[in-house]
């Protein structure tokens, strides 16, 4: 059975359809989830050369894949880039051949991404395909921070701002190519809305004092933020539209970087109450703030996963910055890796984050179960941080 897929690649003002012809058969798969401390899974990958196998080799490592020789595999993906991609995923446990698909049209490094998309979902605890996503982050060079876009992976990147001044903080709209920032083009940190398709910006947030952190709720109708226009640094949240506020919190502590739970039913966000860090849920339309004991110090910049099962968040030590993660429950703080700005992939297993080494600072992507990391390449210079991943 053939079919279609059409997969939309619009950076900043350009869009373009790429078409995939496949063919495979349909099969059901049964829906997975991941537990803390895994193995990496031992795969094969043969008959790739060139880019093409760097990328599936790549792509599958983010996944927490080891890389191995077939008498070593569990699964082997097997297949050719002459001209286009064709690969085949065979469970060398069973011998079953659970994938077989050709691609043609647009890049041969799209088509390894697409490949490895397709086959995410056989593979155990793998979730969906990331390898098609894009992700914004923040470039800082010679003290000048613009906004930027590009494959998950790095590659391909796009300016987003110009503004020679501080941007920061980019958010995406779910299901949208559009960003939600923070620029200091005019003075003062305000936030602004982009869409990446027509190249659209307008002023979102400028009120007199702070208008930062936005963050998009998951049905894409609001935006909470952290505004100073009322004397303190608030939590509130508006129509993404434009219109009346809500605000949510109303005291002298420092509040900041909501996220919202998947359901849209709840806000987190890091507060300071009674003097000390700690994260915070509130109810999205308001109500009483509650309080988290994860056990980690100084807990800031959280994130809500995906699939409503766990925060990410970076906690402050004394010997620097680890990127943590705590049942959205509640319990206790697992600590995975040195790090901080954690964001989650729509497939809730990865994270990318930023870290500093020496005077600069780069993005990395962590399989959290088996904490394998890879290193995102800097195609520009800079120093890079504060990165999103896109939810389409």
């Amino acid at each position: 059975m053939s079919r279609k897929i059409k997969i939309t690649l619009a950076l900043l003002c350009l869009a373009s359809i790429v078409e995939f012809s496949v063919a495979q058969e349909e099969i059901v798969i049964t829906k997975q989830t991941w537990a803390l401390n895994e193995k990496p899974l031992p795969i094969a990958v043969s008959g790739f050369t060139g880019e093409v196998h760097n990328v599936i080799r790549f792509d599958l490592e983010v996944l927490g894949c080891k890389i191995v020789s077939t008498n070593e595999a569990q699964f082997l993906v097997i297949g050719s880039n002459e001209g286009r991609v064709q690969g085949k995923l065979i469970d060398l446990i069973s011998g079953t051949e659970l994938l077989s698909k050709a691609y043609s049209g647009g890049t041969l490094r799209l088509q390894a991404h697409a490949l490895v998309n397709d086959i995410t979902p056989f593979l155990p605890n793998r979730g969906k395909g990331i390898a098609l996503t894009h992700i914004a982050f923040r470039i800082t060079r010679n003290g000048i921070s613009e906004i930027y876009v590009s494959d998950y992976d790095g590659y391909n990147p796009r300016q987003v701002t110009s503004d020679a001044s501080i941007a920061a903080a980019p958010e995406w709209v779910p299901g949208q190519f559009t960003l939600f920032y923070v620029s200091y083009k005019g003075g003062g940190p305000d936030i602004y809305y982009h869409d990446l398709e027509t190249g659209v910006r307008r002023a979102f947030a400028r009120f007199p004092g702070v208008n930062t952190s936005p963050a998009v709720s998951p049905d894409g109708k609001r935006v909470a933020m952290i505004l100073s226009k009322d004397g303190w640094t608030d939590l509130y949240t508006a129509p993404i539209s434009g219109g009346e506020l809500t605000r949510l919190t109303k005291s002298p502590e420092d509040e900041s970087a909501p996220t919202w739970s998947p359901d849209g039913q709840w806000i987190c966000f890091a507060g300071k109450p009674r003097g000390h860090r700690a994260l915070c849920k509130i109810p999205s339309k308001g109500g009483e703030i509650q309080v988290m004991r994860i056990g980690a110090p100084s807990p800031t910049e959280p994130c809500w996963s995906p699939d409503g099962r766990w925060i990410a968040f970076t906690a402050q030590t004394r010997a620097g910055f680890d990127i943590c993660i705590v049942p959205a429950s509640g319990g206790t703080a697992t600590v995975l890796v040195p790090g901080e700005d954690p964001y989650w992939a729509p497939n809730s297993r990865t994270l990318i984050f930023t870290r500093r080494e020496g005077d600069s600072s780069k993005l990395y992507l962590l399989d959290v179960p088996t904490k394998q990391v890879k290193d995102i390449p800097k195609y520009l210079p800079g120093e890079y941080s504060q990165p999103a991943w896109s939810r389409n």
